[in-house]
């Protein structure tokens, strides 16, 4: 029965933790929590310091250091790497003036770590604003406990077949609710454009939804949406699982992507059906050098989830069409009917493409930078 401890808060130490966490927060002081991405390319780590008075604007907030030998980001003998200020959002936990700061992060030489992809995008997306892209992304993940054994599951043995759990309501299909609303309202506070949530087909496993964002945005929202939902699992005694396929869920079970919706001002355009159509031909061009970057081990993580099963598309095969959850982009279906309408009336249109095969744990800024490259960029 350990597992057990898992799921069981300290009295004592909860006690003392409430009371101090229920005090105002400083009247004029400013806590600021800088987060940034760790060696792996897919895990956050964060620090925290005060300033006497709160910055006005993120360029305001110093340049930082931190040690890279432990974050995977340098050797020993030369460790300091260096923490830029990038967007800055209300810190949901702690209130007041307090803040989270999406860093980037870079060398002795003030050039970017090689997980650093932030640098590259935001230039890429600078070339391409005239035409604002546009972008949502649908973070589906996995509560696990820290045995990381999915949360609902029998310690030995497997749920009920899936079916029952997608969207499901009651206590034997949605485990895990109180996480979901809690990282649903904190996403709220911290100005984060969270669009919506809901349980997925897997049991334990959930979808939560950012956008619209425009070009960089949506890179810097999904990094700290994802550091907030870090931080409610830990809040309730549990992990949060990006795997696009742990090893438990490898049977008759949905895998977990973060499907990319795009859009340009021609596709939202009255006809834009046409400039969506038009996007598929760099999209499959450049469907291999994409498979490459989907996930951040090279493609690797995506091929235990891109089978062609479980409402997914094959890795090693580009695809499209309306409707088609086993492709590689989906076209919905609303899209292609709107196109259908008179648009005498209408200034603009509901066009837009979803990607499904960037893996639930993509690095957003490497995803989006591709996606406009491919469409955008030849």
């Amino acid at each position: 029965m350990s597992h057990l401890n898992y799921e069981t808060r300290l009295p004592l130490g909860q006690a003392t933790i409430d009371h101090f966490m229920g005090l105002p927060a400083h009247p004029s002081k400013c806590q600021a929590t800088y987060v940034w991405i760790d060696g792996t390319g897919e895990q956050l780590r964060a620090k925290t310091r005060t300033f006497d008075v709160k910055p006005k604007y993120v360029s305001e907030y110093p340049v930082w250091n931190y040690d890279g030998s432990s974050t995977g980001q340098a050797e020993g003998d030369n460790s300091d790497r260096y923490l830029r200020p990038v967007a800055v959002f209300p810190d949901p936990f702690s209130g007041g003036h307090n803040v989270l700061v999406m860093c980037d992060t870079l060398d002795n030489e003030m050039k970017p770590t090689v997980t650093n992809h932030r640098q590259a995008c935001a230039a890429i997306m600078k070339q391409v604003a005239d035409q604002h892209p546009w972008f949502g992304m649908e973070q589906e993940y996995l509560i696990v406990d820290r045995d990381e054994h999915p949360l609902g599951w029998p310690k030995h043995g497997y749920p009920a077949p899936q079916g029952k759990y997608y969207c499901g309501v009651g206590a034997d299909r949605a485990f895990g609710r109180e996480v979901v609303e809690t990282h649903y309202r904190a996403c709220l506070h911290a100005g984060i454009n969270i669009f919506g949530a809901n349980a997925e087909v897997t049991p334990g496993q959930w979808e939560y939804q950012i956008g619209t964002c425009e070009g960089i945005d949506m890179g810097d929202q999904l990094w700290i949406s994802r550091y907030i939902l870090h931080r409610v699992a830990e809040m309730f005694g549990v992990c949060i699982s990006l795997d696009p396929k742990p090893k438990v869920t490898m049977g008759d079970w949905n895998g977990a992507g973060c499907h990319t919706n795009f859009s340009t001002s021609e596709m939202r355009k009255p006809n834009g059906l046409t400039a969506i159509f038009e996007a598929m031909k760099g999209l499959e061009k450049t469907h291999l050098e994409a498979m490459k970057v989907y996930d951040p081990n090279g493609g690797q993580d995506n091929l235990r989830r891109l089978t062609g099963r479980h409402e997914t598309s094959q890795a090693d095969k580009f695809s499209w069409g309306v409707a088609n959850r086993a492709c590689s982009i989906r076209i919905p279906r609303q899209v292609a009917d709107e196109a259908k309408v008179r648009f005498s009336e209408k200034e603009w249109s509901l066009g837009y493409l979803e990607d499904r095969r960037p893996s639930s744990n993509c690095d957003p800024y490497l995803v989006t930078a591709m996606i406009v490259k491919s469409v955008l960029l030849d």
